[in-house]
This record gives structure tokens, sequence and C-alpha cells, in this order.
């Protein structure tokens, strides 16, 4: 069985209105973890420094990607999401992360 199809990979389509250039037609590419996401983007071609990554967000990290990268990644295995289940997924993500902080935060007696 191919390795792709056990990651959990979206893409949504950020970029589909509008006139964005190259990137119309587009969207971002997140992932559960940031291994799967640097593995299924390497998997496609892309080259790391193409990340984006927003500090103390680690929810929103992304990578975009073209029309034909979007087409790309639903043909090996991403997760079409459009924009409300994209953020309900991220919002999950973040009061996960939020609860774990909590939980590892030392406590005063």
């Amino acid at each position: 069985m191919d390795r792709l199809a056990d990651l959990s990979v979206y893409v949504d389509h950020a970029f589909a209105a509008g006139d964005w250039g190259r990137w119309t037609g587009g969207g971002h590419m997140q992932a559960d973890t940031l291994g799967e996401l640097h593995e299924f983007a390497g998997r496609m071609g892309l080259r790391q420094e193409w990340f984006q990554s927003k500090p103390r967000r680690p929810e929103n990290d992304h990578y975009d990607l073209t029309r034909a990268g979007r087409e790309l990644a639903i043909s090996l295995g991403a997760i079409s999401e459009d924009r409300r289940a994209g953020t309900r997924r991220r919002q999950a993500v973040r009061l996960a992360r939020r609860a774990n902080n909590r939980l590892a935060a030392p406590t005063s007696m």
C-alpha cells in the first residue's frame, strides 16, 4: 500500500475566486502533523523552503498550491475541504494545543 494513503493532508480552495495570477484556482495544503505535511509536499516535488509557518499558530502552517498543485495533491489522496471545514479543523487543533499546554503547565502550591 502506498504510504501517502496513510497521511492526513488537506487542501482548501483559497484562491478559487478572483484573479490571483498563477495561484488562481489553487489553495493551501495542510496536514495533521508537520512530518506528514513535509513528506507529502516532498512527494509532490515541493521544496521545503516554500513552507509557510506562523509563529505560535502551527494550525496555520501550510504550502501554497497552484491549481495544478491542488489537483495533484487531491489525486495523491489529499482531502479537499471548503473554508468552513478547514476553519473547524484548525480550531480543533488550536483548542487541543491550548488544553495540552494547560495540562503541561506547572502548578504552584
